[in-house]
């Protein structure tokens, strides 16, 4: 191999890695610039019910998740329990997908970050039943080293200390983790009880319009919903349908 050769290779990678490390779309701004504010999730099994959508195509329904009105995208990654991989996000870009996307997976080791990195999301979530605050705040501060923002995810009173961390989004899981047992209240209970400023976003158990525009009069600019999607024929024609009735 020429030197010129090896120097217009390692020219070339210098290029990629700046691709790399260009500005990825913000979620958060999504959200804030958005009618419906909803993140529509590429779920293909959850553990308590099992396969939603088996066939379910990465290249495919996000794309059209991305045409009928999404303001943001959220793709499962984590293989064991909810049939999802890496590739999905890398799939959903090579499709079409400009949309923020948020890289859904149990994320405890910064390795994770980088896999988000990688694959083309946009943020990461953080779950604060998973991690201690220390452990959290410093996931978070490599995420945002990496250009990475992050969706903080809570589930009661006892979380809402991993706000003051000031993550760009922070969430209501109206789903337990640990029972699954899942009630929309979670989000309406706790909403007063995060910062005045924080970009609020409800996760789970959303179905209906009706429940979104009351989300959002309790002050939600997110709403992630991705199974009442997923079970329908055609998931990004049933997101259209409830984008119309909202």
């Amino acid at each position: 191999m020429t030197q010129d050769i090896l120097q217009q290779i390692v020219a070339t990678k210098h290029q990629e890695l700046e691709q790399m490390r260009q500005k990825k779309p913000s979620l958060r701004q999504a959200l804030l610039d958005s009618d419906t504010g909803i993140i529509a999730e590429f779920k293909r099994r959850s553990p308590s019910k099992g396969w939603i959508k088996e066939e379910g195509r990465a290249d495919a329904i996000p794309l059209s998740y991305q045409q009928n009105g999404a303001a943001a995208l959220s793709i499962l990654t984590d293989r064991q329990y909810f049939g999802g991989h890496d590739s999905f996000i890398t799939e959903a870009r090579a499709s079409g997908v400009t949309l923020p996307v948020l890289y859904k997976n149990f994320v405890v080791d910064e390795l994770q970050l980088y896999q988000a990195l990688l694959c083309g999301a946009s943020a990461v979530l953080l779950i604060a039943a998973c991690l201690s605050l220390p452990a959290c705040e410093a996931l978070m501060n490599k995420a945002h080293e990496l250009g990475l923002e992050v969706l903080l995810e809570m589930h009661d009173e006892r979380e809402l200390e991993y706000a003051a961390l000031g993550p760009d989004l922070c969430g209501i899981n109206n789903r337990h983790l640990g029972s699954f047992h899942t009630d929309v209240e979670t989000s309406f209970r706790l909403a007063s009880m995060l910062p005045a400023d924080a970009v609020k976003v409800s996760e789970s158990g959303i179905s209906s319009p009706q429940t979104v525009s009351q989300l959002r009069a309790a002050g939600f600019r997110g709403f992630l919903i991705g199974e009442t999607f997923m079970r329908a024929a055609d998931p990004g024609l049933a997101l259209l349908q409830f984008i119309n009735e909202l």
